[in-house]
Formats: C-alpha cells, structure tokens, sequence
C-alpha cells in the first residue's frame, strides 16, 4: 500500500526535466502495489510476480512488465541506484504474505520499505543524499499511517489486512473484528488516537525536509505535504474512519498549499 500524498504521479511544482522520471517511479510502484493488493491472487502468486518486476528491474529480457522496463531506463538515464525500488518491493511482498504487526515498531519497519523509499527516490532524483532521510522518513511513515487509519476499514473487509498494531488494539480493549462495525468502538477510537499520537511526535522531525531540500520547487512540495499531514491528523481525531470517508477537501488542500510555500520560507 502506497502513502496518501505520495500516490500520484509528479506534480507541477517538480522540475520538468525531472517529471518523466519521477512518473516511471510511480507507475513502477503502483503497477506493483496493484499486485500485492489484489484480492484474488494467491500470495505465492503475488510474490512471484513481484520477483518479476525485480528481475525486469535488474536487466532480465521481457515486455511482461512493462513498468519494471520503463522504470529500468529511467536508472540508466539519471544513475539512480535500484535500491529504492527493490526497497518497495520488500513491502509489496510482505504485503501478500503478512497480515497482522504485532507492535508499532513491527509498523515502522514496515513503513521503511513501504513509504519512505518513495521519498527516497524523489531525493536521490535531485541530488539530495542520505543526510535528509531522517525528516524524509518521518513524514513519509506518518503519511503511511495516515492512509493506514483512513483505510482501516476497506483493508480488514476486503484483504483481512490489518496494519493497526495488535498490541495497540490489546491495550486499548479493542479487537481487530471491532473493524467490521459501522463505527469505531471506545477501544478502537483509543487505539486510533494512540496512533496519531505516534505520528503526532514525528512531525516536528518532519517538518525539518524543507529545510535539508535546495531545489525551490521540491522544498515548497515538501512544505505543502508537512501542513497536509497534519491537517489530516487533525481530521482524523474528530472524525470516524468506520464510518465516514475522511479526506481534505478543496478548500483545505488549497489552503495547504499557500501555508506549505510561505512556511517553506520562513
């Protein structure tokens, strides 16, 4: 599963020599994702197509996947190393094999190879190297989690995947069958805020990106996506995933976008 504010191809405030490379990253990733989160394939299935696309990734001959090739000549065009996307990979495999995590540390590591690579890759495009990746992986994490909450629901009914950690649920007196109810019980919502908690205490390592990112356009992105998530935080503790669609409007993501560039300033 891919982060909110990090599923969609590149945006207008990445620079346009670099935007074909950054679409091939996120059509490698979502073709990926495609698999691992299909509800009719076999794990086994899934995992060996994902082989695939690593394979195809490191130069073996073939047109059947078609992202994995594209995303092979953008590597050679720009020298990005393949980590990042073998990294996604790691994720979407263990997205088809693992259903449960036990704690948050189990979430975090997961969210090493399922979000913070994008940021990764998006660095690396512009030249940034491994000093940014604490901030780029703290926010990348919450957005992960975000998406994580706000999906809750779809995820158990429709893959019996739950990211919610189960020690989390335990504490709280929740169980991971309170997911099938129309709203959060008194235990899940607990469960919940505990987790936004969690995301809560990562945002001001967060909010230090901009600051490590030269380039104007990826600084300003970078701002933008720090005030989202914690507007997404902010909505998620008032609101119920269970039982409401919760996503930024309009208005708010406008608004968003004009704080994210002046704080990128100031």
């Amino acid at each position: 599963m891919l982060p909110c504010c990090l599923k969609t191809p590149a945006t207008m405030l990445i620079r346009p020599d670099l935007r074909a490379h950054v679409h091939a990253f996120y059509s490698f990733a979502r073709a990926a994702d495609d698999i691992a989160d299909h509800p009719l394939l076999d794990p086994q299935v899934k995992v060996a197509r994902l082989e695939r696309f690593a394979d195809v990734l490191l130069g073996s001959e073939g047109d059947d996947v078609p992202s994995a090739t594209a995303m092979r000549q953008s590597m050679l065009e720009t020298g990005i190393v393949p980590q990042h996307c073998l990294d996604l990979l790691t994720a979407f495999k263990r997205d088809a094999t693992q259903l449960r995590y036990k704690d948050w540390d189990d979430l975090m590591n997961y969210c090493r190879y399922s979000a913070s690579p994008v940021g990764r890759q998006v660095l690396a495009l512009h030249g940034i190297g491994e000093e940014a990746w604490p901030a780029n992986d703290a926010l990348c994490s919450v957005l992960q989690v975000i998406n994580h909450i706000q999906d809750c629901a779809d995820d158990y009914a429709q893959l019996d995947r739950v990211y919610i950690p189960q020690e989390m649920l335990a504490a709280s007196g929740a169980r991971i069958e309170h997911l099938a109810q129309k709203m959060a019980t008194i235990g899940l919502r607990k469960t919940l805020n505990m987790m936004l908690d969690k995301c809560e205490a990562m945002m001001p390592q967060a909010r230090n990106l901009p600051r490590c990112v030269p380039d104007t356009r990826l600084k300003c992105e970078t701002s933008i996506i720090c005030v989202l998530a914690g507007q997404l935080i902010r909505l998620l503790r008032k609101r119920d995933p269970l039982r409401d669609n919760v996503k930024l409007g309009k208005i708010p993501v406008t608004g968003a976008a004009l704080a994210g560039i002046a704080r990128a300033w100031f």
